[in-house]
C-alpha cells in the first residue's frame, strides 16, 4: 500500500505490503502441520544465551528494588540511560474515544509511547472499515492533515487492495473467517527532538491475513519500521507525517506454523496491549 511521498516501501499499515513467510511444501494445510527437523546446536546455543539473559536480568532487577525505592539522598532509582532500557514511565490512564490511549507526556518518554500505541492503531483490523479508520485519524492526525490523511487511505484502502488480503471488497470479513491485523511494537527511538515536536522510529512484528479452513491468505507475519512525525497539539502529540520500511528482519525459526482454528482462536482470545516508555 502507498502513501505517496510519504511511504518508504511497498509495505503498507501494519505490513499490509507484500511479506515473506515459509510454509511447509507438502502439507496441504496452508498453516502447515510439520516442522523441520531440530537444529541441536543452535537449539543449544539459544538455550545458554538464554539462562545468560535471566540470570542478568534478575540480577539487575534484584540490584534495582522496588519501584518507588530512592538512595539516601532522596533520589528515585531509575535505569541507566540506554536505547533499550525503560523509562519508568507509567502508561496513560486515559484513552480517546476510540480507545486509543491519549494524554502523553510532553517529553521524549510521551513521543515514544504515543508513537508505539499509534502504530498499533494504524496496523489495527479496525482500519479496513471506513468509519472506524476515520474516526483513528481523528484522534492520532493534527487536525490540519486529517483530511489529507482520510483522502490517502481511501484511495489505498480500495477494493482490489481488500479483496488482495482476503476480504469482501467492501472490507468485510467473509462467513467463517477471522481476520487477522495486528502490530506489535518491539522497540521505539527518538532521531530528532524538541520541546514542540519529535521524530520518533518503531521497529514491528506485524501479522495480517485470514485465518481459517482453506484460506488462499493465510496468516504470514512481516517485520518493519514505521517513522512518526509527531507535533505537540491540543495537549498530546500527534502525527504530521508518516513513513514505513522493511525490517530489521530477524532469520526465520523452525516452529511449527499454527493451524486455522488455533490462528483464529488467538486472535479472538489474546488482546492487545497500551504501550508506555
Amino acid at each position: 500500500m502507498s502513501l505517496g511521498d510519504e511511504r518508504e516501501s511497498s509495505g503498507g499499515y501494519g505490513g499490509t505490503g507484500q511479506t515473506r513467510t515459509r510454509l511447509p511444501d507438502t502439507d496441504p494445510d496452508p498453516y502447515g502441520t510439520q516442522r523441520r527437523g531440530p537444529r541441536s546446536s543452535s537449539r543449544g546455543l539459544v538455550t545458554v544465551v538464554g539462562v545468560v539473559v535471566l540470570l542478568i536480568a534478575a540480577i539487575a532487577f534484584a540490584n534495582r528494588g522496588g519501584g518507588d525505592a530512592s538512595d539516601t539522598d532522596g533520589t528515585t532509582n531509575k535505569p541507566d540511560a540506554a536505547p533499550t532500557a525503560p523509562s519508568g514511565q507509567h502508561p496513560v490512564k486515559t484513552k480517546s474515544a476510540t480507545g486509543i490511549p491519549s494524554g502523553f507526556p510532553q517529553n521524549r518518554e510521551g513521543a515514544e509511547s504515543a508513537g508505539a500505541n499509534y502504530a498499533v492503531a494504524l496496523g489495527s483490523a479496525e482500519m479496513f472499515d471506513k468509519d472506524k479508520r476515520d474516526a483513528i485519524l481523528q484522534s492520532i492526525i493534527v487536525p490540519s492533515r486529517v483530511s489529507y490523511f482520510k483522502g490517502m487511505l481511501d484511495k489505498a484502502y480500495s477494493p482490489a487492495f481488500n479483496k488482495n488480503v482476503g476480504l469482501n471488497e467492501d472490507g468485510s470479513t467473509p462467513q467463517g473467517y477471522t481476520f487477522v491485523s495486528r502490530t506489535s511494537p518491539i522497540g521505539t527511538k527518538v532521531t530528532e527532538a524538541s520541546q514542540e515536536s519529535a521524530t520518533v522510529d518503531v521497529w514491528c512484528s506485524g501479522l495480517l491475513g485470514l485465518a481459517g479452513e482453506n484460506s488462499t491468505t493465510p496468516v504470514t507475519n512481516s517485520w518493519f519500521t514505521i517513522t512518526m512525525e509527531l507535533k505537540w497539539t491540543g495537549d498530546d502529540w500527534k502525527i504530521v507525517t508518516h513513513s514505513q520500511k522493511d525490517g530489521p528482519t530477524p532469520v526465520p525459526g523452525d516452529d511449527r506454523a499454527s493451524s486455522a482454528d488455533e490462528m483464529a482462536k488467538a486472535v479472538e482470545e489474546y488482546g492487545g496491549f497500551s504501550y508506555a516508555r
